[in-house]
């Protein structure tokens, strides 16, 4: 795998490159679209393996995988027309864009998988969900951080409505530190101590010895302070509220 292009430079195509180009070892050639001037220019100008094309064409082209990260609403405008061989590989990082959908829009014989890489792939700390399984693509993503392939779309979609929770998890910590504030607490010394709490929970997601159920019976003693939250703020009614909603997401996707 010497040779990826990227179309649709983006906040996710941005942290592939910099997982693929930072680090130890030999980076592969990267082709990018040249749409979003100044983000490809300045990741031309970063590593020297990356070259910035002059349409998708090109990116297709001089490429062995083509990633295609263009938000879903631009997709057809970016991909009209483009002529995708069948000896390429072809990785749709759309949200809520299906193979079938895709495969449509090409006009391909070419595989194609689907992917949810995170932003985290920057630092290779990223598990991404593939579909179907592909050794090129899984590869690609085990070098980022690991690869969980799934069977289906259906299973699929479910893991692509999770990554809908995570900016709700970022203003979660911003309400508790907005919350300190009212409370006479400087904002600097609240936003650092929200940040240092949660990034020592975070440390120890990485035992996957103990169950998530485990990891918070843990962190509670009974009818302690912790306790206390959960079952009066994060309560069943609270719990259905977040299932529906992730189930009308799921819906859409």
């Amino acid at each position: 795998m010497k040779r990826i292009g990227i179309i649709g430079v983006g906040e996710i195509g941005r942290a592939i490159v910099a997982g693929l180009c930072d680090g130890a070892g030999e980076a592969p050639e990267v082709f990018l679209s040249p749409r979003g001037a100044g983000t490809v220019a300045e990741l031309s100008e970063r590593y020297e393996s990356v070259r910035v094309c002059a349409g998708n064409q090109e990116v297709v082209d001089r490429s062995e995988v083509v990633i295609i990260a263009v938000r879903r609403p631009d997709r057809h405008e970016a991909l009209a027309g483009l002529r995708v061989d069948g000896d390429k590989v072809v990785v749709n990082v759309m949200a809520g864009v299906g193979n079938d959908d895709l495969r449509q829009t090409l006009a391909t014989d070419a595989p194609l998988v689907r992917a949810i890489p995170l932003p985290a792939v920057r630092e290779r700390r990223s598990v991404t969900v593939t579909c179907p399984s592909h050794p090129v693509v899984d590869s690609l993503f085990e070098h980022l951080g690991g690869v969980l392939p799934v069977a289906d779309e259906a299973a699929f979609n479910v893991f692509s409505a999770l990554t809908g929770t995570l900016t709700t998890h970022y203003s979660y910590l911003a309400t508790l530190t907005s919350w300190a504030v009212e409370h006479g607490i400087d904002s600097d010394d609240a936003d650092r101590y929200v940040r240092g709490l949660f990034q020592g929970v975070g440390r120890s997601l990485s035992d996957e010895t103990r169950s998530l159920h485990q990891l918070a019976a843990d962190h509670e003693t009974p009818k302690g302070s912790n306790e206390r939250i959960r079952t009066t703020w994060f309560t069943p009614a609270n719990s259905e509220a977040l299932a529906r909603a992730l189930d009308d997401l799921l819906a859409d996707l």
